[in-house]
């Protein structure tokens, strides 16, 4: 089948790359979002999809409002089947119509659950034990169209967002392909979600990120773990704003009557970092003062950046 791809971030590339790949469908283009960010030397930075699409000579396409400026283009490619995924832009029920097969989604949730823009990330600040790919047939609602087919995956103990995404896309990579092959033999089932059942994501601000003390130590773990490559959660040391990257419940016996925040007993070169919470004690692994490098905490209790008895932030964000 020919395939216009649809994508920009890091977590649809391995998916355009199978396709790339495959013996039996051909990539014609790839669709991602204008460029947008910039370096401090203020030279644009390219998303991965766009960088991908430049390394192996496809064409790019970056309409800034893609059902207004593409449908004459799309058109003229006449697609097969599109393919989006985290694409980033709602698509119009005439661009929807164009392909022969219509439009199917790698979506990093099961779906209904974690509809939107953050499912992955959502469910490792929930604290989800597993979560898996959807491949879903795109319709005008946001995800909300049949089901073609599912992977679960198992969410490890102390996996970031972005190790998750790295292995989910990988994953979406090879159901993907499966059930593009299913589509043109006319084998894929389509199955309705289950409304009811579904809930909404939204992207996730700096500000969900602050991390309140008061919380118990198992919230704040998912909290960090997801927030992890970004926005990066983030708390304040005597004025200094630190970021945590990653962090893991300590055992109940270390627990105290101290403030929420207090950097509390073992806290050593040796032992590590640990902070009261709600009733429980976080482990701080990974951090970063602002100006600074990211550093383990033991690196940052023996630079003397942190001892015991500090206090971190608590309560509203800073």
């Amino acid at each position: 089948m020919k395939i216009l791809f649809l994508g920009t971030p890091e977590f649809a590339v391995a998916s355009a790359n199978a396709i790339l790949q495959s013996e039996n469908h051909s990539l014609i283009g790839i669709v991602c979002q204008p460029d947008r960010d910039m370096d401090r030397k203020g030279n644009v930075i390219f998303s991965p999809m766009k960088q991908f699409a430049q390394q192996n000579g496809i064409e790019c396409y970056q309409w800034e409002k893609i059902s207004r400026d593409g449908v004459d283009t799309i058109k003229e490619l006449a697609p097969d089947i599109m393919i989006t995924a985290a694409y980033g832009q709602i698509l119009s029920q005439e661009i929807i119509d164009i392909p022969k097969f219509g439009i199917i989604n790698v979506h990093g949730s099961l779906l209904p659950k974690y509809r939107g823009a953050s499912p992955i990330q959502t469910a490792l600040i929930n604290g989800d034990k597993e979560t898996g790919i959807t491949i879903m047939k795109t319709e005008a609602g946001l995800d909300t169209g049949d089901i073609i087919s599912t992977e679960k995956v198992v969410i490890n103990e102390e996996e970031t967002c972005g190790e998750l995404m790295a292995r989910m896309s990988e994953i979406g990579a090879k159901l993907l392909i499966k059930t593009l092959d299913k589509i043109e033999t006319g084998t894929a089932e389509y199955i309705p979600q289950i409304q009811v059942d579904a809930s909404i994501t939204t992207k996730i601000s700096k500000k969900q990120a602050f991390i309140n003390f008061e919380k118990t130590a198992k919230e704040l773990k998912s909290q960090i773990l997801g927030m992890n490559p970004e926005p990066i959660a983030y708390t304040s040391l005597n004025g200094v704003t630190m970021n945590v990257y990653r962090a893991r419940v300590a055992p109940e016996t270390f627990s105290t009557s101290l403030p929420c925040g207090t950097v509390i007993a073992p806290t050593s070169v040796k032992a590590g970092l640990f902070v009261q919470c709600n009733r429980s004690v976080l482990e701080i692994l990974e951090l970063q003062f602002a100006g600074g490098k990211k550093m383990s905490s033991k690196d940052a209790i023996n630079g003397n950046k942190i001892k015991l008895g500090d206090k971190f932030s608590a309560g509203n964000s800073i």
